[in-house]
């Protein structure tokens, strides 16, 4: 389709060439989808602290407001690669939705618990439990040049639960939105 549109008239080509952009986010967001729920997990324990602390790390070489406000050894049993997008995924959203990323590590009993907050306008209870959804993007996140396809947070609660953990999502009254991981810790 690319080829063919080079003897297209500019107008055109730049509406259809921005259609196919959209088009391979897409494709590309199903097969990381697809590829990431098949794929075998490599465990190992780790410190979920300097994990987290590298997310934030990397978030803040490019400009996010990240800080870790609360930080406390914890270790758990996982793959570390996973964890990392996880936690990724959940720091970029809170910065490009909510203007900052502030995070907590703690234990709680016998789960780690991770939370990523941020000041936005929050979430209506209604899109709290739609944004886990395959392609479900929210009013704030329709527009694809924004990136993603709506494939970020389900991936980040299958990797969760794969892990024997969870995510959930709470929306505050004042604007803002905490995203909550919890993860059995190892001795």
């Amino acid at each position: 389709i690319r080829f063919k549109l080079e003897a297209a008239p500019a107008p055109i080509k730049e509406s259809i060439l921005s259609d196919i952009d959209q088009m391979e986010q897409m494709i590309g967001g199903v097969l990381a989808f697809i590829r990431d729920e098949g794929a075998p997990r490599r465990r190992e324990k780790l410190d979920l602290l300097s994990l987290i602390e590298c997310v934030a790390d990397d978030a803040a070489m490019v400009g996010g407001q990240v800080e870790i406000a609360d930080g406390h050894p914890v270790t758990v049993d996982g793959d570390p690669v996973a964890l990392q997008r996880l936690f990724s995924n959940l720091v970029d959203n809170a910065v490009k939705y909510g203007g900052e990323a502030r995070i907590d590590v703690r234990r709680d009993g016998e789960q780690a618990v991770v939370t990523v907050t941020d000041k936005g306008p929050g979430l209506s209870p209604e899109e709290l439990g739609r944004v886990f959804q395959p392609f479900y993007r929210t009013d704030a996140s329709r527009n694809l040049d924004n990136g993603g396809v709506g494939l970020g947070l389900p991936i980040a609660r299958s990797t969760a639960r794969a892990h024997g953990g969870d995510i959930e999502l709470a929306s505050k009254s004042g604007g803002g939105v905490t995203a909550i991981v919890t993860l059995p810790v190892v001795a």
